[in-house]
Order: C-alpha cells, then structure tokens, then sequence
C-alpha cells in the first residue's frame, strides 16, 4: 500500500493546514469526493492539473488507514 505520508501533507499556512496533495493546494477531501462521485484517476488528474497519480493514490490509501482505524471504534449507528 501506498505510504500516503509521502504524497500528502498538512501545513498552517496552506489552506489552513488541511491535509492536500503535497505541493499542491488540493485538498484530500476534495479528491476522495471526486472518487466517490464516480471519477476516474485520469478526469480528477484533469480536474486538478498539479495532482499527479500518486496523490491520488496516497488519498485512497488515507482514506483505508481512517477505516481501520473507525473499525477499532465503530460508528453508532441509530
């Protein structure tokens, strides 16, 4: 799997330190939306032309450690 450490970051000073695509201004969230709406790899990398493959690859890759990690303390669901 993909170690999302070394493609993404978070940094106070850009975009108020949520987690982006490292050297870009792409925020995570903003990619996982794209994947969950249905997006390709090749439409979000042209949607956002300073991602490249890993960025979204390292976003996937987040996304599986938060769900592992959700599995140790599981949402309520009501």
């Amino acid at each position: 799997m993909t170690d999302w450490r070394q493609y993404l970051s978070s940094d106070s000073n850009v975009c108020s330190g949520q987690l982006c695509a490292k050297g870009t201004r792409v925020l995570v969230t903003n990619i996982l939306d794209s994947l969950a709406e249905g997006a390709t790899q090749t439409e979000i990398l042209r949607s956002y032309p300073t991602l490249k493959p890993e960025h979204v690859q390292a976003a996937l890759a987040y996304a599986a450690e938060l769900a592992h990690e959700e599995s140790l303390l599981p949402l309520r669901v009501e």
